[in-house]
């Protein structure tokens, strides 16, 4: 597993693919991410190279709130175990 790439959520009606990054879990949404490139990622031996090589750059994205439901959610499942 990626120590770059925390935890990866995807959408397939939206195409949006969710990426938590470092220790910190901060998490960037890319947007008209085909679902076959989220399901290469999710089994690919490196993570942090597909997503360099297939991701980055290539879609739109944003970094998400921090205040986001969804990431207080991730932080504390992070924290607990």
């Amino acid at each position: 597993m990626s120590t770059a790439i925390r935890h990866i959520h995807y959408k397939p009606a939206d195409q949006e693919l969710s990426i938590w990054f470092g220790p910190e879990g901060r998490r960037y949404k890319y947007f008209g991410v085909p679902e076959h490139v989220y399901e290469a990622l999710r089994d690919a031996d490196s993570r942090g190279r597909f997503f360099n090589q297939s991701i980055r750059g290539r879609y739109e994205c944003r970094l998400a709130d921090p205040s986001d439901w969804k990431n207080r959610q991730w932080l504390a499942m992070r924290n607990v175990s």
